[in-house]
C-alpha cells in the first residue's frame, strides 16, 4: 500500500528517537521526544493559486524540520508517518 499526498501536501517518515543521551544515560519510552525532523517519503503534485499550479519545493528524500505538532500521523502497515502541508516544514537540511 501507497500513500499519495493530495495538493500541497506531504509525506513525511519521522527520524528514530535515540535511545540513549550523548552523557550514556538511557532513555525510558515515554520520556523520549519524538523529534521534529523527517525525510520526505512522498510528494503532492503542489498547489493551486489564482488557477496556476505552484510547484513543491521539497522533494523525495529530502531531510527537513518541520513544526511540531504540524500534520496528522498515520500508522500504515506498521510504519508510522506524518501527513503535513508544505508550508508545515521549516527547513531542509543539507549535508
Amino acid at each position: 500500500m501507497k500513500l499519495k499526498p493530495l495538493g500541497d501536501r506531504v509525506v513525511l517518515k519521522q527520524a528514530e528517537v535515540e535511545e540513549t543521551t550523548k552523557s550514556g544515560i538511557i532513555l525510558p519510552g515515554q520520556a523520549k521526544e519524538k523529534p521534529q525532523y523527517a525525510e520526505v517519503i512522498e510528494v503532492g503534485p503542489g498547489a493551486v493559486v489564482d488557477g496556476k499550479l505552484v510547484p513543491m519545493e521539497v522533494k523525495v528524500g529530502d531531510k527537513v524540520i518541520y513544526q511540531k505538532f504540524a500534520g496528522s500521523e498515520i500508522k500504515l502497515e506498521d510504519t508510522e508517518y506524518i501527513v503535513i502541508k508544505q508550508d508545515g516544514i521549516l527547513a531542509i537540511i543539507e549535508d
